[in-house]
This record gives C-alpha cells, sequence and structure tokens, in this order.
C-alpha cells in the first residue's frame, strides 16, 4: 500500500545530513582529538633553559635589554627574547611552560619548567635532584587537586606519556673549572656527574616517566665569557678559535652522556630515551656564522669591553655600564654565556629535525604517541 510505507512499520527514516552539520560534527571530533592528544613537556635543566625559575623562587631581577625581543619586557630569560625550548613549545601548539616557582599566572596545563639558571647535578641551590623531587611534589599534589576539579588537570595517564627533557651539565664542567682544577682533574668528576643523571631519569622512570629528551652540552670553550676570563697566552686555540681544553671538556662529558643513554635504554626497558647533540649544533653556529648571517660569532652582543669578547666581569648585560648591539644585529652569545633569540630558534629547529638525535625521534611524533 503506497499510502503506508515504512513509517506504517514502526521505522522511521533517517533524515540526510546537511553537508554544513557534517562538517560540524567532524570539526567537534577533530576538536576532542587534539584536547585529549595534548603535548605535555616536563623541563629540567639551568640557564639554558630556565623560562623565569631563578627570577621567581629567588627574587632574581634580571634587567633590561634582556627581553627586548619578542617578549618586550623582562621574563626572567637570560636571553633578548625566547629560549630554545619555547620555541620548541611553539612549534608543538603548546603555551610555553610556566616556572615551578613562579607563584602568579603559571598555567601548567602543558607541562612545567624546573629548570633555574646556575643550576648543575649538585653543588648547588636547586640541583637536578632537587627539581626531580619538585616534579614527585607537583605530580602528587596534581593527583590529590585532580577529583576536586583543581590543579594542573593533567592525569595519571598523561603523566606517563609526558615527555621529559634534561638539559644540565654545562655548570657542573664551569664550576670545576673555576675552581682551578687541572683538565684532568675536570675529566675525573664526569663520571659522579653522569651518575647523577642516571639516578635522576632512574627516580622518573620508577615513578612513571617514559619518554626522555636528554641534551648534552654546548661548546664551553666558544663562550665570550670563557675566554674573556679563562684565556692565557699559552691557550690552546681549535680553528674557530675557541679554548680547546673547554670544549674538550665538554665532550668527554657528552661521550659519556651518550654512553650512558645507550646503557640506561637497555636498563629502562619501557622508557624511550632521545639522546640529543646540542654540541654540534651550537658548534654549528660557531664554525659556519656566515652561513646562518651570524656577526662576530665569538663576542657577546650585551656587555662591555668591544672586541674581541665584548665581556668584563662587574660590567656584564643588564649591569649600568654595560651597552648591547642595535636591535636586529645578528649575535650568537647575548651576554657572553647565554644565546640570542636568533640562535635559540635555529638551535630550536635543529632539535625538532632529530637529525642530531639518537634514536633519530622526533619531538613531534614523541609527543603524539
Amino acid at each position: 500500500m503506497a499510502g503506508k510505507g515504512i513509517a506504517s512499520m514502526g521505522m522511521v527514516a533517517s533524515p540526510q545530513l546537511s553537508p554544513l552539520l557534517l562538517f560540524l560534527i567532524i570539526l567537534a571530533i577533530h576538536s576532542f582529538q587534539i584536547v585529549h592528544s595534548k603535548c605535555i613537556i616536563f623541563n629540567m635543566g639551568d640557564s639554558n633553559s630556565d623560562t623565569g625559575g631563578l627570577a621567581a623562587g629567588f627574587g632574581f631581577y634580571l634587567g633590561p635589554p634582556a627581553g627586548r625581543q619578542f617578549f618586550n619586557r623582562t621574563t626572567g630569560r637570560f636571553s633578548d627574547g625566547r629560549l630554545y625550548i619555547d620555541f620548541l613549545c611553539e612549534k608543538l601548539k603548546i603555551n610555553i611552560l610556566s616556572p615551578y616557582l613562579e607563584s602568579s599566572g603559571s598555567d601548567y596545563t602543558n607541562g612545567v619548567n624546573f629548570a633555574l639558571a646556575g643550576a648543575a647535578t649538585d653543588g648547588t641551590a636547586i640541583p637536578l635532584s632537587t627539581q626531580v623531587l619538585q616534579f614527585l611534589h607537583f605530580k602528587n599534589r596534581t593527583r590529590e587537586l585532580l577529583p576536586l576539579g583543581k590543579g594542573s588537570m593533567i592525569s595519571s595517564k598523561e603523566f606517563s606519556k609526558a615527555v621529559y627533557s634534561i638539559d644540565i651539565g654545562q655548570n657542573d664542567i664551569s664550576i670545576a673549572f673555576t675552581a682551578n682544577l687541572s683538565y684532568p682533574q675536570v675529566i675525573e668528576r664526569i663520571p659522579t656527574i653522569l651518575s647523577r643523571i642516571e639516578d635522576s631519569v632512574k627516580s622518573l622512570y620508577e615513578n612513571g616517566s617514559r619518554k626522555f629528551c636528554i641534551y648534552n652540552t654546548g661548546p664551553l670553550g666558544c663562550l665570550p665569557q670563557t675566554l674573556s676570563l679563562r684565556k692565557k697566552n699559552d691557550s690552546k686555540l681549535d680553528p674557530v678559535g675557541c679554548l680547546a681544553e673547554y670544549n674538550n671538556a665538554a665532550k668527554e662529558f657528552n661521550t659519556g652522556l651518550r654512553t650512558l643513554c645507550h646503557q640506561m635504554r637497555s636498563d629502562f626497558e619501557m622508557a624511550t630515551i632521545v639522546y640529543t647533540d646540542m654540541y654540534k649544533i651550537k658548534y654549528d653556529l660557531f664554525a659556519n656564522h656566515t652561513n646562518y648571517g651570524f656577526e662576530n660569532p665569538l663576542m657577546a652582543c650585551c656587555g662591555h669591553g668591544g672586541p674581541p669578547y665584548n665581556y668584563r666581569n662587574g660590567m656584564t648585560c643588564g649591569q649600568p655600564t654595560a651597552t648591547a648591539c642595535p636591535v636586529g644585529s645578528r649575535y650568537i652569545s647575548w651576554d657572553g654565556v647565554h644565546y640570542t633569540e636568533a640562535a635559540n630558534q635555529i638551535i630550536a629547529s635543529k632539535i625538532l629535525s632529530a637529525e642530531f638525535s639518537e634514536p633519530p625521534v622526533k619531538l613531534t611524533s614523541l609527543c603524539g604517541h
């Protein structure tokens, strides 16, 4: 009977979805997936990745011209602008990491930055081991607040899928040299430094961490501060003009760290441990500075004294006696120790390429699994 059809049989015909409605449904599903596959990073280290921890925790004032690029204000970063970790966060499309010790305006939904300027694996105000303890406190407190709908709202699953980055060791080696230890004595300290890093990774692993990005240390002998204060008449320089002894010590540390990462992959079978050669990335900036448009590769942008290094104790960047290169200048070193935003952007791009990582796992991929 033509007048009844399927409706008379107790069935209702499904209406066709309009193209617009179908698009909105797909968009909603896609948005839901993005929210729940966000990348979370917990970072530990020193001033190379400190986004304001020293300023927040100790009231250290890092005045102008720091932060003159991008932020247009001081942020506690030892740079004229963004650090490499800021660029990594931007690429991952997450908020830049707030310092753990910042009490006002912090956003921990995408992770926490425990890095603190001056930190080493031991013997400093907040060494690596303390940063790990701070993380464990943060994790426990987050677990308590989660049922109440408070805090960072990071779930246990998200903690296990987060990326744990460690960039430390530069200050350990620098402190040893500053204590006037001989080169052999500095090298003798490296196994102990590496042991502390291993202990920290082990502690994180035993508490559920599974993805690690471990950065080696950069060419200490190329820093204007090192060259200005430590170079002597009989010092051996490499072809770029860097202090060979300092760079060799960094290489020794890096060789040990690479071996350690290989060992930890066997010891911590459920972990993914990516070792990134920060030394190679940074040294290339000095050795091939013209390829990147940099000028005066061994000279600080902000400092005092002029060529060849523009660095003098007591007249460092931020002091009234220091001056900065014009905005827009292409320098590698910002203040004699730390890198400029321009250099940090290149460093971040090379990290993201995974060409300098073992295994060559991209950070974007590590975050997505």
